[in-house]
């Protein structure tokens, strides 16, 4: 038994370890640093879409406000997979996305360094709501804002320099990319803001600089709509700021282990923060700070459908002809009613409720058999989403509770 004992132990010094990131893995990414609160808090656009001159010209984004989740039931149609032909229940977000309103154009020319902003053409009209977007205290000011440029479409001649004609010519000579600026109109959304959110959009697509212009051109002060960026079944990216959780220790933060029960002034702690030498402590270190409210890309998010403004059928499928719009019983908590265009998205999305959110088109060409599946949703709920909703409409509900004595009193 003692040779026996031996060999045992003789074969469990000879196994080898595996390497230290397997055995023992860093907790957190460090690829996130800083984490601290964003400065974009409405979702930047880092990279468009590669551009494709053999399409029309056509918008690469859009804006959009988050409004709540529910939940769908379709038929999955992905041959040879075991859920073939199957019912799945799927989480959606439901965004609402009123129509962009298109007021000026930005020509950009490529340097060694990368792109510079050759000059800036704005729309002879502008809402209050764009101007707020210029204002830090819209009250108190004398709302002058571009008047003194909104001139220069009535005082100055076609041929002059500085008239916003010639400026387009400009950007169809020297430019090798045009974005158009677009700002959302919150006003229809009913939230506390009146500031609408204002965003540059690339415009891909035109044989020429020039087709670019002359499509932004025509765009100008006209609203556009989600369904003219975006289609159903299309793999889109989401930019936005994830939800803030303030100050937290580095359980939460970075998940680092907790130490044992008996731990002196306790143990949701990293025990050891760095060696003596360097005194220092290394970035590397996990350390309790600001989580959450951090900007975030995330890739890959399937529409399931669009939805128009005032459409009564709007959450209807062939299977569930119950005739109903997106807006559970009750509304979406903490959001409302949503009364504009909206678009389903697949699973979650970063951010709270009333959150503007940046849809982009996907930067990829997708392949995969799940990313090109055509979606046929069979039931959408709409059921009340404060507490364990029964009832998928008002009506639906009167007709099950019958006269109530609180609706006939006299």
């Amino acid at each position: 038994s003692i040779d026996r004992h031996l060999f045992v132990h003789k074969k469990k010094r000879e196994k080898k370890m595996s390497h230290r990131k397997f055995e023992r893995p860093r907790h957190g990414s460090l690829g996130f640093l800083p984490k601290k609160r964003t400065r974009h808090h409405h979702g930047r656009i880092r990279s468009f879409p590669r551009d494709d001159e053999s399409k029309p010209a056509h918008l690469t984004a859009f804006m959009a406000y988050k409004a709540g989740m529910t939940h769908v039931v379709r038929d999955v149609d992905r041959p040879g997979s075991k859920l073939h032909k199957k019912e799945i229940v799927e989480a959606v977000t439901i965004l609402e996305a009123p129509p962009m309103i298109i007021v000026g154009i930005v020509g950009y020319v490529e340097t060694p360094n990368g792109l510079r902003s050759l000059t800036t053409i704005w729309a002879h009209h502008l809402s209050d709501e764009v101007k707020r977007r210029f204002y830090k205290n819209w009250y108190q000011s004398k709302h002058k804002a571009m008047t003194k440029y909104a001139k220069k479409y009535e005082d100055l001649a076609e041929d002059d320099d500085a008239s916003p004609s010639q400026q387009l010519e400009r950007i169809k000579k020297y430019c090798t990319v045009v974005r158009v600026l677009a700002h959302t109109q919150i006003r229809k959304l009913k939230l506390r803001q009146k500031k609408a959110h204002l965003m540059e959009i690339q415009v891909n697509g035109g044989a020429t600089v020039s087709d670019k212009v002359d499509f932004a051109k025509g765009l100008f002060e006209q609203e556009i709509s989600i369904d003219s960026v975006f289609s159903p079944n299309e793999m889109i990216d989401v930019c936005g700021a994830t939800r803030g959780h303030g100050t937290e220790g580095v359980v939460t933060r970075w998940g680092v282990t907790r130490l044992p029960r008996k731990t002196h002034r306790g143990l949701r702690k990293v025990a050891c923060i760095g060696a003596w030498h360097p005194a220092r402590v290394s970035f590397t270190v996990a350390r309790s700070g600001q989580n959450g409210y951090h900007h975030r890309t995330e890739m890959n998010k399937k529409i399931y459908r669009i939805g128009k403004a005032g459409d009564p059928k709007s959450a209807s499928t062939e299977a569930d002809l119950t005739e109903k719009s997106i807006t559970p019983l009750g509304g979406f908590p903490h959001y409302g009613q949503v009364n504009e265009d909206w678009v389903m998205l697949k699973g979650c999305v970063a951010g709270s409720k009333k959150r503007c959110l940046t849809l982009r088109q996907s930067l990829l060409a997708h392949t995969k058999r799940s990313a090109l599946e055509q979606i046929n949703l069979k039931f959408i709920d709409t059921s009340s989403k404060f507490g364990h909703g029964r009832f998928q409409t008002a009506d639906e509900k009167a007709k099950f509770l019958g006269p109530l004595a609180s609706k006939n009193r006299v």
